[in-house]
């Protein structure tokens, strides 16, 4: 089969910041014979790199198995447009995928839209931002969750910057959007390291998992907390805004941060010295395991399971 890229029409082209395709899945006309199945990617901003790199590693992996399946690529223009991502499977659902891999923009807001497409015979995988179980329950919703455990990476990128703080070290926590799983994780894991190295924490807040958000969040902290030690960013783009903001006061030299996702940008800062640790969860890999569990689940060769994948402390001596 060979590849073509979509010409997307301009409605769609407000709601997916890309759409990529290669040839479509369903029925052989010809011959009436089932085709390669089409396995629908869905997923947060393609704005953050972490998706960019997701997206990037997710097609290079249909590129090595055109063969086995059909890949439409898609997602959404920041962390918090949730309508667009409902929007995005309500597309997915109509053109008669035959499986979903989504990381969920929020762990509760999907479940409805998804209960719909597993009810017409799509195969739901999440990946990355685990649903909310309880919501699940409650829509009659089985979902298989691959994806890292967030809150031992967090813990564990906490526990690099235990070494560094006294006890008693004021420290702040930049969290994602607070409804969502990983978010949640993610705060839980480095506050369970910072009450193991007797560090207080003296706020906890939102930067939405953005840049500019965290910038501004950081700055206001930065002001308020003349002592702080230390800014735990639940991920890499909220670390480069607190990076800035830290920077912008003078003050590289006495406030320690830590990030989350391990993106290209934030590896050149560990090196400098201005971040001193991040976790990564593989953002190449982590759409191709929800993708090879989709397709194992479709040939039905196993049931619906989660599958924990790996995650890894980065700091300037791994690198």
């Amino acid at each position: 089969m060979k590849d073509h890229l979509l010409t997307v029409p301009l409605p769609l082209l407000s709601l997916a910041a890309l759409v990529l395709v290669s040839c479509g899945g369903g029925e052989d006309p010809a011959t009436g014979d089932a085709d390669t199945p089409e396995v629908a990617l869905v997923m947060k901003s393609l704005a953050n790199e972490f998706f960019k790199t997701m997206a990037d590693g997710a097609t290079s992996y249909h590129d090595d198995n055109a063969d086995s399946f059909d890949l439409i690529v898609n997602g959404i223009r920041n962390e918090t447009d949730l309508a667009q991502q409902v929007a995005l499977v309500e597309q997915m659902i109509a053109r008669g995928v035959d499986a979903i891999v989504i990381a969920p923009a929020d762990s509760k807001a999907l479940v409805p839209v998804l209960k719909r497409a597993q009810d017409a015979g799509v195969v739901v995988v999440n990946i990355d931002n685990k649903l909310d179980d309880a919501v699940l329950a409650e829509a009659g919703l089985s979902v298989p969750f691959v994806g890292p455990d967030n809150r031992e990476g967090a813990k564990m990128v906490g526990a690099e910057l235990a070494k560094a703080l006294d006890a008693g070290a004021k420290v702040a926590i930049l969290e994602g959007v607070p409804t969502a799983f990983n978010a949640q994780m993610r705060r839980a894991g480095f506050e369970d390291a910072m009450k193991e190295a007797d560090a207080e924490i003296v706020t906890v807040q939102s930067g939405q998992w953005e840049m500019a958000k965290a910038n501004a969040v950081s700055s206001a902290i930065l002001t308020e907390h003349q002592d702080l030690a230390a800014i735990l960013a639940s991920n890499d783009s909220m670390a480069l805004g607190a990076a800035a903001a830290v920077r912008a006061v003078g003050r590289e030299d006495s406030v320690q941060i830590v990030g989350f996702d391990n993106i290209s940008a934030i590896q050149d800062m560990i090196r400098e010295g201005r971040i001193l640790a991040t976790a990564d969860q593989h953002a190449d890999r982590l759409a191709v395991f929800g993708i090879e569990s989709a397709l194992v689940i479709l040939a039905g060769d196993a049931a619906p399971e989660d599958r924990k994948t790996p995650v890894d402390l980065v700091t300037k001596g791994s690198l």
